[in-house]
């Protein structure tokens, strides 16, 4: 599970392909619902890529806060 702020590498993301190899950090206060599909809003990936949802087994954490 993963809390707001977990820094994470993205190892896939059907959202946004770009964003796969990447990290970011996680938006989150709270585990995702049905608004957004039961995936992750990650942030801070790249200069041209926006936040982007991504299912939990498409996260890695990389263990950095």
């Amino acid at each position: 599970m993963f809390q707001a702020g977990d820094e994470v590498r993205i190892t896939s993301c059907e959202d946004d392909p770009r964003a796969a190899g990447r990290t970011g950090r996680i938006v989150d206060e709270v585990p995702p619902g049905p608004l957004t599909g039961g995936r992750w809003t990650v942030h801070r990936i790249g200069l041209l890529i926006g936040p982007v949802l991504c299912h939990t087994n498409e996260l890695r954490k990389t263990g950095n806060r």
